[in-house]
């Protein structure tokens, strides 16, 4: 029996029953690591069906890394915790919803995750390595499996290659701790505001009542969660996806009109689903067909921070003469973009695009990624941005057999 089966093997009793000590100890206890603009959004979710499933813990931890935030009307500083605590609002990352009251901050990692069953894991990835050793120090890692929700890819130091951010967790956290994937259409302000949509949980925790909970986690009447087995797609496409999304941003920014920027999304999935055959196992071409393929690319392209701030790139880049555009000036704009429109959050597409395109550069493939590597050349060595015309027609000329 593996150690999943056996924290589970009191499914039954868990559901009626919370008269005694074991009992209560086999109700899932959540933490959310991570608190910005998604963090707290799919925090209004968990929240709402901790309370309501009778397998978890009312209470849901949200690890919050503490930061001074201003009040108004009354001009004084606070800590973040504090106001998400009392005031049950992310003033911050995520203004105007309100967070359940029984999702409670937590500024102290320890704290947060202690004895958790249920990693929620919702953050940029750069700030992972930090944060791993203490969270495997102080959970059971052979009671506990996580969901990642972090869209990027970690780069083997040695050999170069992708490697899935769900399979980093599992690798620090011990060869019994399993991590699986939440990827969708999911825009983190719509999430949090209840307008209705859909995810997919890719995930294989070895018991199908395991992941039949880890789903209900997740899953409400907005928010409509289908599970699959392929985590690599999943996962690989929440990661892609934001790359396209800079492109989407270029064409938008230059105007060049509905018909370009549907022929990106087409030749964008193609590339993403050639990308993800190319460097990960088992991955199932169904996959591209869930929310976390076509759907998340189609909302990201169309709305969410890579194309906006994207967009902001173009049309800056547009007043500025092509011979003064360098990498070093490329760097400096989205620098500048990010800090004036994302108010603290993180561009995962441009990390993931410079990693994309030194991968395909040093195995020589560029050639086999022509929108991919259009997009790095625009934002990072000063190609004029009408050039994402070329990546598309270009990539739209290779065979679909070879795509």
């Amino acid at each position: 029996m593996s150690p999943y089966e056996d924290h589970y093997s009191h499914d039954k009793a868990a559901e009626t029953t919370t008269t005694t000590t074991t009992t209560i100890m086999e109700k899932e206890k959540i933490c959310i690591i991570g608190s910005g603009n998604w963090g707290s959004a799919i925090a209004t979710v968990v929240g709402r069906n901790a309370r309501r499933l009778p397998f978890c813990h009312d209470e849901v931890r949200m690890w919050v890394f503490e930061e001074e935030v201003m009040l108004k009307p009354e001009s004084k500083k606070a800590k973040l915790s504090d106001v998400i605590n009392e005031q049950h609002e992310n003033i911050k990352y995520l203004p105007g919803v309100k967070i359940p009251d029984n999702v409670r901050a937590v500024p102290d990692l320890v704290e947060a995750v202690t004895d958790a069953t249920v990693l929620i894991f919702v953050l940029p990835h750069q700030f992972l390595p930090k944060l791993l050793p203490t969270i495997r120090a102080n959970v059971n890692t052979t009671r506990c499996c996580g969901v990642s929700l972090i869209k990027g890819l970690d780069f083997d130091a040695n050999t170069k290659l992708p490697v899935l951010i769900s399979k980093s967790i599992e690798k620090v956290m011990g060869n019994q701790f399993r991590c699986g994937v939440l990827m969708g259409a999911n825009v983190a302000d719509e999430v949090a505001r209840q307008r209705t949509c859909e995810s997919t949980l890719a995930c294989d925790f070895g018991s199908n009542s395991v992941n039949e909970r880890i789903r209900q986690i997740f899953d409400e009447d907005h928010f409509r969660v289908s599970r699959i087995t392929d985590v690599a797609g999943a996962e690989a496409c929440g990661a892609l996806k934001n790359v396209i999304a800079l492109g989407a941003g270029f064409v938008d920014g230059i105007h060049m009109g509905g018909n370009t920027k549907a022929a990106l999304l087409r030749i964008g999935l193609l590339e993403m689903a050639k990308f993800c055959s190319m460097f990960f196992q088992g991955v199932e071409k169904s996959t591209f067909l869930e929310s976390c393929g076509v759907a998340d690319l189609i909302t990201t392209c169309y709305g969410g921070r890579n194309r906006r701030c994207a967009e902001a790139f173009a049309k800056r880049r547009g007043t500025v003469p092509a011979t003064g555009v360098d990498a070093k000036s490329c760097i400096k704009l989205w620098s500048a973009i990010e800090s004036e429109l994302l108010n603290g959050q993180k561009l995962q597409g441009t990390l993931t695009a410079k990693e994309v395109y030194n991968l395909l550069n040093a195995r020589k493939l560029l050639h086999e990624f022509p929108l991919m590597a259009a997009i790095y050349e625009i934002s990072f060595e000063g190609k004029p941005i009408n050039k994402i015309a070329d990546g598309i027609t270009e990539s739209a000329a290779i065979p679909f057999s070879k795509l």
